[in-house]
């Protein structure tokens, strides 16, 4: 008996701590980050990506800031044919494929003949500074997660957008 008086009155604690939380009355909750991030399709916030992409993708941020030391999850939205030039990140990118598909190459140079071809829930994850390229066959959505802050270096800086 005793110790289902302990768990009730600990689930009972719990749940009301969800609860307080939930509603914003726990007094340390204003200062404490999220526990939890949720994201829903039709609440996804499509804008263009960034400058340093070529023209043509959108992507919508998920979770965290990609322009800070933190942890982010973003989605990129690429039209079919979209080729990203060689280039590298200094930190670890993660990769999942959602729809279409994610043709992956690794190496300083394109070479599409050596592309690996990703699927729905494909996933690649590709070390720090490791030079790599990628192209999308048919409209592909891949989820992003990596630490921040998020960078991109063309390996060679040509193939940057606008330094044509």
């Amino acid at each position: 008996m005793r110790s289902s008086h302990f768990i009730l009155v600990a689930a009972l604690s719990a749940l009301a701590a969800c609860s307080n939380a939930a509603h914003g009355t726990n007094p340390s909750s204003a200062s404490a980050p999220t526990a939890a991030t949720n994201a829903a399709e039709q609440n996804l916030q499509w804008g263009p990506a960034p400058s340093v992409f070529p023209p043509g993708a959108e992507m919508a941020v998920l979770q965290g800031d990609p322009s800070k030391a933190e942890p982010f999850t973003v989605r990129l939205r690429l039209p079919n044919g979209y080729k990203i030039a060689p280039h590298t990140h200094p930190t670890t990118e993660n990769v999942t494929v959602l729809t279409g598909t994610f043709l992956a190459g690794m190496g300083t140079q394109f070479v599409e003949s050596s592309m690996q071809a990703l699927g729905r829930d494909g996933f690649a994850s590709v070390p720090a500074n490791h030079p790599h390229y990628a192209m999308a066959q048919g409209l592909t959505i891949v989820q992003v997660h990596a630490i921040g802050p998020f960078a991109l270096t063309y390996v060679n800086a040509a193939d940057a957008p606008g330094a044509r």
